[in-house]
């Protein structure tokens, strides 16, 4: 089992979540007997997978297809140093997408928009 990463939220509540060992090997290592401590917030940590979705959801709103509902999922991981990565899944980047109409709804059918 790797080392556990401490993030602290905005308003100061700590989150303890699980390290990753990154490709080169190396561990992380704390200097006292808790957790090591991330160099961000956890929101920090979080703000390039936000950015990510608002983008995505950008792509998948606008445009010809125009669904009524998006559904993003990310796979992250969290790194003391880095903050938050979208984790490599089964694929190369682990993202799922769905999206999908209600009948009667304007917009293309799903059957028009997968052509």
């Amino acid at each position: 089992m790797d080392g556990l990463m401490e993030f602290r939220t905005d308003d100061g509540a700590v989150v303890v979540v699980e390290g990753i060992e990154d490709e080169s090997g190396a561990r992380l290592v704390s200097r006292e007997d808790g957790p090591a401590r991330a160099a961000r917030t956890f929101e920090g940590a979080l703000g390039g997978v936000r950015a990510a979705a608002e983008s995505a959801l950008r792509v998948f709103r606008d445009g010809s297809l125009r669904p009524d509902a998006v559904e993003l999922e990310f796979g992250v991981k969290l790194t003391a140093e880095s903050g938050a990565i979208i984790a490599k899944g089964a694929a190369e980047g682990h993202l799922v997408v769905r999206l999908s109409w209600t009948p009667g709804q304007n917009g293309p059918a799903p059957e028009t928009a997968a052509r």
